[in-house]
């Protein structure tokens, strides 16, 4: 069974820093393609940043410059470090897997980690 993990989400200040971990579990994950969505209050879901398959990363102009991805093959973990963080990036944030399989693919996704930025 698929299963994605967030952790590390909480309430900071602005301008303050949170790293948002993911633990996948039952699929390969070296070979899946991880990313990371947002969702805020009254709006739909945003993807925020994610890897290529050929490992090189993309980010959301939104975060572009305040946001790094990064993940741990031997950890099975990928990872968000959230820096210079603003009231706008308070949403519930979502770890997201495609797994491939030799005749399919799939997405699957986590239960969220709330993000809260406020004074």
């Amino acid at each position: 069974e698929v299963q994605l993990v967030e952790s590390g989400g909480g309430l900071v200040r602005p301008g303050g820093s949170l790293r948002l971990s993911c633990a996948g579990s039952g699929f390969t994950f070296s070979s899946s393609i991880m990313s990371w969505s947002r969702q805020a209050p009254g709006k739909g879901l945003e993807r925020v940043s994610g890897f290529y398959r050929d490992g090189s990363t993309y980010y959301a102009d939104s975060v572009k410059g305040r946001f790094t991805i990064s993940r741990d093959n031997a950890k099975n973990t990928v990872y968000l470090q959230m820096n210079s963080l603003k009231p706008e990036d308070t949403a519930v944030y979502y770890c997201g897997s495609r797994v491939f399989t030799t005749t399919s693919e799939k997405d699957y996704w986590g239960q969220g980690t709330q993000v809260t930025v406020s004074s």
